[in-house]
């Protein structure tokens, strides 16, 4: 993780990260997020978080990285 991938989070990025934390979101095909059974009204945050190394890429449920982890702490 860089300083750069931190500064570029926005509230709903960190928000979306303190879910998967809590194990309340899935990743499907194409890295389409839903939480808590609900397609995530950013469409585009999946494909963003799992770009930056943030969340595991794959359908099922979505899980932090260790920078993911590291940036929730950091916070």
């Amino acid at each position: 993780m860089t300083t750069t991938t931190s500064t570029i989070l926005s509230h709903r990025d960190r928000a979306v990260l303190r879910a998967v934390a809590a194990g309340r979101c899935t990743l499907s095909t194409g890295c389409l997020l839903a939480v808590d059974g609900v397609g995530c009204c950013d469409q585009f945050v999946g494909r963003r978080l799992t770009n930056a190394g943030l969340i595991s890429t794959g359908p099922g449920p979505a899980r932090l990285t260790a920078d993911g982890r590291a940036l929730l702490e950091a916070a």
